[in-house]
């Protein structure tokens, strides 16, 4: 193999590294961590970034649905003043909806890891 292909591949590793981990600022929290969240709501809000069928299929009582593809138009209707907890499928979508809230200026955000494929707790179906 010869240089450029391995200075390539490494920096193609560290972009996806770089992606996956949650942006300064960013808190990560287990699911665990966020039922906890959920037994003193005050305060507090969870958005539930995956698409609507995913989220009808089952979600956290409290959860508001704002898909990843719409956060950037639904940021004026999320209050700053409450601490944001993102969740998602496994994770991935959820650190990314929080770039973009970070960006927006909201300052208190956390990031929810292994997202509703790691959720233990009760879930609502619509």
């Amino acid at each position: 193999m010869d240089w450029i292909t391995v200075i390539l591949l490494i920096l193609i590793a560290a972009f996806v590294v770089v992606r996956l981990l949650p942006p300064k600022g960013i808190k990560r929290i287990s699911t665990d961590e966020l039922q906890e969240v959920t037994k003193d709501p005050k305060g507090k809000q969870i958005i539930d970034v995956r698409e609507p069928d995913e989220y009808r299929s089952g979600h956290i009582h409290m959860a508001r649905n704002i898909p990843l593809t719409q956060i950037n138009t639904a940021v004026n209707g999320i209050p700053k003043d409450k601490a944001t907890y993102l969740i998602c499928e496994s994770g991935f979508r959820a650190t990314q909806a929080a770039r973009v809230l970070r960006k927006k200026g909201f300052t208190n955000i956390y990031s929810v890891k292994g997202g509703m494929k790691q959720w233990k707790g009760k879930v609502v179906k619509k």
